[in-house]
């Protein structure tokens, strides 16, 4: 984080200068940027990313009475953790969270098939997937930090609590009006109404959205006819895995996935119940957390659980339902109207909770969306570009969907056994676990091509950083202080576009490719930095250009640095030096990620952390042209 670029002040560097006048909270504003419904995981990553830019008014509404307080999703991919990283917050969910580090695996056990026996223990995640770990954290704390970022932020955003939706309805007439409000919301505020009017409305209000419902679309799925218990104790057991992650397989009762939570005590467990008949209910049972726990007892046999205290508990059915798409203009009009209408989350995508992925796709899917409305509504960018979130997003759940639709029904089906030579064997469940370990990690996700995402052309000269897929970080020196750090983490949730420019082999202080790339970007008429960086604006403010050289830190002189490396920042005008770094001699990030010592390459990698292209150093013209296909100069 850098600070002081506007002078001296003292206090915490993560509260920015505020820069709009309070929001009046007794009432909703009349008109908005950007109003987002709901303030679960996507919506608040949403407003944590829009609270950023003081020239987007943002609001965000829930029906709730006030934050959450006590959450049921848990789970934190390591994909998730890079963009917490982004929001600022990683360090303080990696100090609070339960880490997960070993998964086990449990089976019948064969000498007595009534008791189980542990069957097998993997590494969760492989090493050097991410620098950061899986963990486990409570979902309303995760609410707490997001909030805290927009508190912080130059907006100073808070949320309005207790305001129920009742419809959204669009202009058509005015939609493609780039100055007008073309989406209004009703909402009923304890019997009084209020409306809003808005540039864009996203709809993160969960698997019954009003906003959903308002576009005309629904989700389309099936139940698997399956009901499973949930509870979150505090108990005393002979379970030697209490834990640790852990997926146990009866001969009889059922399945249990075991989570360990945040705090050393507490614990959650996944509990198999009764198959649904065709068309029944989960409600209709009448479950009782007894019934849940005395299941789950029956399952760890022959291991005690002696239940102190429940601190939540519920029952659901397994299902899987998908939207067609998450934009309001339907595939006959793609690319002749502007989308005014988005859904994200379980509004467009619902799944088992088992694969802990609801509420990390839920904020990836926000993170996407974030940067491109903001790029739009800053005049960055063209309105095409928001077309991208439907396509991009709709594809990723449909894998997720895929992907649950197979797991829940591996964890549901019977143990093989003599007499039901059918079933599934336990050692392919965890074989099942640990080919699946990039998927449920979140680092799976590859966009196709499209005006962000380039084509494979030169993917050669950086197999490492592959292009569609998210950049995958490695230590490095940075040159001006000497300072280990990952190279990822130089970039916030600011969205803005990045260039990582790898050096060729010559001596960077003379004539060389990255020198050549940089007076390209410093002086051309046609450099991309030139050409879309608004006048007056920092030389950063919309490309952030950094350079990884190939020599040991101590082997280059900073002053003989290329100028455009040491750009003037802020009401000051001071210099920043955070723009170089060097490789890391333990971990050199050439040869860790594929890049062509001899040519070097650029690596250009989109607001929300995917590699956008990889091109030569001395591609300034398709540079040039990729960012001129979806950007707009300043007006």
């Amino acid at each position: 984080m850098q600070f002081h670029q506007n002078g001296f002040r003292t206090g915490d560097p993560s509260v920015k200068d505020a820069a709009v006048a309070p929001t009046p909270r007794d009432r909703l504003p009349e008109e908005v940027d950007v109003l987002i419904v709901g303030c679960g995981p996507a919506g608040l990553t949403l407003a944590a990313q829009l609270a950023a830019f003081p020239d987007i008014r943002t609001c965000i509404v829930d029906q709730k009475p006030g934050p959450l307080e006590l959450g049921q999703a848990d789970g934190v991919a390591c994909r998730t953790m890079e963009m917490f990283n982004a929001f600022g917050f990683a360090e303080q969910v990696l100090r609070e969270s339960y880490w997960v580090n070993e998964t086990t695996f449990w089976k019948p056990d064969p000498a007595e098939r009534q008791n189980i026996t542990r069957s097998g223990r993997v590494q969760d995640t492989e090493d050097g997937l991410s620098e950061f770990p899986h963990v486990i954290l409570n979902q309303a704390r995760v609410h707490d930090m997001y909030l805290e970022v927009m508190r912080n932020a130059p907006t100073r955003l808070e949320p309005f609590y207790e305001r129920k939706l009742l419809d959204v309805t669009v202009d058509r007439a005015a939609a493609g009006d780039d100055g007008a409000f073309p989406a209004m919301a009703r909402f009923d505020h304890n019997g009084v109404a209020e409306t809003v009017r808005a540039r864009y409305v996203v709809g993160c209000d969960g698997a019954r959205s009003a906003v959903r419902k308002s576009m005309g679309l629904e989700l389309k799925g099936d139940s698997a006819n399956q009901a499973w218990g949930v509870v979150d104790v505090l108990a005393v057991t002979d379970f030697p895995d209490i834990r640790f992650k852990s997926l146990i397989q009866s001969a009889d009762a059922g399945s249990i996935v075991i989570i360990p939570r945040e705090g050393g005590h507490l614990v959650r467990l996944y509990i198999e119940m009764d198959e649904l008949g065709a068309g029944e209910r989960v409600a209709g049972r009448k479950i009782t957390s007894d019934d849940v726990l005395n299941k789950a007892r029956q399952i760890l046999h022959p291991h005690t659980l002696d239940v102190k205290e429940i601190a939540w508990w519920s029952v659901y059915e397994i299902g899987q339902r998908l939207c067609d798409r998450f934009d309001d203009v339907p595939a006959e009009e793609k690319g002749r109207r502007r989308p005014r209408i988005f859904i994200a989350g379980d509004a467009c995508h619902t799944h088992s909770p088992k694969a802990g992925q609801g509420m990390n796709v839920s904020m990836q899917d926000a993170f996407n969306l974030g940067w491109k409305l903001a790029a739009v509504l800053r005049g960055q960018a063209r309105p095409e570009l928001l077309d991208t979130y439907s396509a991009e997003r709709q594809t990723i759940a449909s894998e997720l969907i895929d992907f649950d639709r197979e797991w829940a029904s591996i964890l549901s089906a019977p143990v093989k056994s003599d007499d039901n030579p059918d079933g599934i064997d336990p050692a392919e469940t965890q074989a099942y676990y640990v080919r699946s370990g990039r998927y449920t990690a979140g680092t799976a996700t590859h966009y196709g091509p499209s005006i962000i995402t380039g084509a494979q052309g030169h993917q050669h000269l950086a197999t490492g950083f592959t292009i569609g897929m998210r950049f995958h970080s490695v230590p490095v020196i940075r040159l001006a202080d000497a300072r280990p750090m990952h190279l990822g983490h130089a970039a916030a949730a600011d969205g803005r576009w990045r260039i990582y420019a790898f050096a060729d082999a010559a001596d960077p202080t003379g004539d060389s490719a990255i020198r050549r790339l940089c007076a390209f970007l410093a002086e051309s008429a046609d450099s991309p930095v030139r050409r879309f960086t608004p006048p007056g604006a920092d030389t950063d403010g919309v490309i952030d250009v950094r350079a990884v050289f190939q020599q040991r830190h101590r082997d280059l002189e900073i002053g003989r640095m290329p100028g455009f490396l040491l750009p003037a920042t802020g009401r000051l005008g001071l210099r920043d030096y955070e723009k170089m770094f060097c490789a890391d001699p333990a971990s050199d990030i050439f040869d860790l990620r594929g890049i062509d010592r001899a040519r070097g390459c650029m690596v250009v990698v989109r607001p929300d952390q995917y590699v956008a292209t990889v091109l030569p150093l001395d591609a300034h013209a398709a540079l040039s042209a990729f960012f001129a296909g979806f950007m707009s100069p300043p007006a």
